[in-house]
């Protein structure tokens, strides 16, 4: 059934998603299936403040190169995030996200 934790686009794709987990649940689609479903049904991932991102960082036990390289930006632009003078948006927020949510290794 529907994860309580998460949060939807609208209550239309929460029943639609609570119907694809069912579905995933007795074989009836694959992975690769839910996962499409997750990413059209879940709302995107929300902004990180400066000091979340420096403690993703540091959970991971990595300096700014590795964990820039890790992300595939610069160790100038991490450097930006974690002061507060730029905000990380598209790939590389989603990036921090999985990095905090399953740990860096989700992303290698």
């Amino acid at each position: 059934m529907s994860n309580p934790k998460r949060t939807y686009r609208s209550d239309a794709l929460r029943l639609i998603h609570a119907v694809a987990e069912d579905l995933h649940a007795v074989d009836a689609i694959d992975k690769a299936t839910m996962r499409r479903f997750d990413v059209a049904c879940l709302t995107p991932v929300e902004p990180l403040q400066p000091e979340a991102i420096k403690r993703i960082r540091e959970a991971s036990k990595m300096s700014q190169a590795i964990f820039a390289l890790a992300l595939n930006v610069t160790t100038s632009l991490v450097s930006q995030w974690e002061r507060g003078e730029k905000k990380p948006s598209g790939p590389s927020l989603k990036l921090l996200a999985l990095a905090d949510h399953k740990g860096i290794d989700a992303i290698l």
